[in-house]
């Protein structure tokens, strides 16, 4: 059973060295907080910010980086074992560039069937970022949650990359009428670690005026407060921190005098009522989950088949909800479309979780609909590591000694359409069905209530 993110992320967030990292460009920490700025671009009408009910963000990973991008960092999370080449990869899916201009685009050491050379894109550079929000925007994508790993904030080159990252998704978010908030990853933190999680917030707040900025509309608000969500609290994984420091993290955003103030989202394990299956067997959970506003219990890889949806539906999203009813907190419960870290994880099948041509996507967003959820997070926007990218990919990926998951011979934006769909069921305005309605005919719209 999964518990993370992917476990491959561990070596690339350690900075473990990789052909291409330009290790003598490692610019001053004193310099990369120097450029950070508030907004100060235009902010286009769009979807209302001021609540996640009725939405579907994506995670938004922005991890990717390549030689050349600016970035200093060469190949990140497109490698395995520290190479990026045939045989040598921590990719499963490939992304589709062929939208792409120039200046998106870099080269690879793979070829395609016809020997031309495979390129990918790098998330350091804005025009790509800018260029996937359009996409959310086409396609009736709420936003995303920019994902900040506690652990990326501690060495110069990363700290600028996150910010970097960070700062193109707001100028997204706002350019294109959609939403955003910062989701903090606790994985890997050491004991005591989560103190650099309040440094870092502290320092997005003095610096760029996150969340309070009023040039900054995109900036996603619940309960009229800005939202903060914080993943990977209470995992049976090992981790090092503790949920003393958890409580304290969850206490700190929501009622320190100057940074505080905030609606906080928790990501959870599976389990996390019933302690059991991936949670740690502790009550004091419960204690820092009573704390929080949105809870969100993390499912990539807990159901594989259509059957295993609607029984996960049952057992656990009702109830959960029901829960959540009780205590007053809100619930936003995870899909995903598929799985796949073959590549990183060579043991693995490729394909592990069959994606059946956007049926176990869409049965999920039935379940969650049926289960009555009023918002949903779609795991992820860009993650090709896991294979869960809903973004555009391609159907001809690189041929060798690397293999990859491909849409079935579906069009490379399906699943952005399913998302943006799927959305579209959470608010009541196309009917449940058990299969996606087809992509060509317009869908009816769900009757008015009286």
């Amino acid at each position: 059973m999964l518990t993370l993110r992917p476990v491959v992320l561990l070596i690339a967030l350690l900075g473990l060295a990789v052909p291409g990292r330009a290790e003598d460009s490692e610019p001053k920490r004193a310099d990369v907080i120097a450029a950070m700025r508030p907004y100060d671009g235009p902010s286009a009408k769009g979807v209302d910010r001021s609540t996640l009910t009725g939405k579907v963000m994506c995670g938004y990973q922005g991890w990717f980086t390549a030689p050349g991008d600016g970035s200093g960092r060469g190949w990140r999370h497109y490698p395995a074992g520290g190479q990026f080449q045939p045989g040598s990869c921590g990719i499963d899916l490939w992304p589709d560039v062929g939208e792409f201009d120039g200046d998106e685009k870099y080269p690879t050491p793979f070829r395609h069937s016809d020997g031309k050379v495979a390129q990918v894109f790098s998330s350091h550079n804005g025009k790509t970022v800018l260029r996937h929000f359009r996409w959310m925007q086409e396609y009736g994508i709420d936003g995303v949650f920019v994902q900040r790993f506690g652990v990326e904030t501690l060495h110069p080159a990363d700290l600028r990359h996150c910010n970097v990252v960070l700062a193109h998704c707001r100028e997204g978010a706002n350019r294109s009428g959609r939403c955003y908030a910062v989701m903090y990853d606790l994985s890997l933190l050491p004991e005591g670690g989560v103190r650099h999680v309040i440094e870092d917030w502290k320092l997005l707040v003095d610096r760029t005026k996150l969340g309070r900025d009023d040039k900054d509309r995109a900036y996603l608000r619940h309960g009229g407060k800005p939202v903060v969500a914080v993943w990977g609290i209470g995992f049976n994984d090992g981790r090092k921190y503790t949920l003393a420091e958890c409580a304290r993290l969850v206490e700190f955003f929501k009622h320190d005098k100057q940074y505080g103030g905030n609606t906080v989202l928790v990501g959870v394990p599976t389990g996390w009522r019933t302690l059991d299956a991936d949670s740690v067997r502790d009550e004091k959970l419960h204690e820092v989950i009573g704390q929080a506003d949105i809870i969100s219990p993390w499912t990539v890889g807990r159901y594989k088949s259509l059957k295993e949806v609607a029984d996960h539906a049952e057992r656990r999203w009702k109830k959960d909800l029901e829960w959540c009813r009780a205590h007053q907190k809100e619930y936003l419960p995870v899909v995903f479309p598929g799985f796949s870290w073959h590549n990183s994880h060579p043991k693995a099948p490729l394909g592990e979780i069959p994606r059946l041509k956007g049926r176990f996507l869409w049965k999920q967003y039935v379940e969650a609909k049926g289960a009555a959820a009023t918002m949903i997070y779609q795991a992820m926007f860009d993650e090709m590591d896991e294979g869960t990218a809903i973004f555009k990919c391609t159907n001809e990926p690189p041929v060798g000694e690397s293999r990859f998951v491909t849409l079935e011979g579906l069009r490379s934006d399906h699943y952005l359409w399913l998302t943006g769909l799927g959305g579209k069921l959470l608010r009541g305005e196309v009917k449940a069905s058990d299969e996606p309605p087809p992509r060509d005919v317009p869908p009816k719209p769900h009757p008015a209530r009286p």
